[in-house]
């Protein structure tokens, strides 16, 4: 079974057109977005001149087979403060909101679709950016 974790940058490529990822999409079996991208692309959408547009296509793409939001849940909580203690201890801290999307990713099970290089200092986590 293949489940791909969604980052705020995967999305938007693909909303861009971006035909690798799009590929790349057509072969998951689950496609998650973590509540953290929700409210990364929201806070982009009420950014812009096209809030309403943007929230349409995000609900648009919320409601097709395969795609599901993984909460914040306690678990989630626990691996992002082992993230925080073992980014720091190595010296690689990456944004705060990427460690949440990255303790969703690993608690989860799934891979992260994201073109940020800083996800790369996060152990365990396999990124793909086709």
């Amino acid at each position: 079974m293949i489940r791909l974790c969604l980052d705020t940058s995967g999305y938007s490529r693909l909303m861009r057109g971006h035909t690798p990822l799009q590929a790349l999409l057509e072969h998951a079996d689950e496609v998650c977005i973590p509540a953290t991208v929700l409210g990364e692309l929201h806070a982009g959408f009420h950014a812009g001149s096209r809030a309403a547009e943007n929230v349409a296509l995000l609900a648009q793409f919320r409601r097709q087979p395969g795609v599901s939001v993984i909460d914040t849940t306690d678990n989630v909580a626990e691996r992002y403060g082992a993230l925080v203690a073992t980014l720091r201890r190595h010296g690689t801290p990456i944004p705060t909101n990427d460690i949440w999307i990255a303790a969703a990713a690993l608690e989860n099970g799934g891979r992260i679709v994201a073109y940020d290089e800083h996800f790369a200092h996060v152990p365990g986590l396999i990124v793909e950016a086709p």
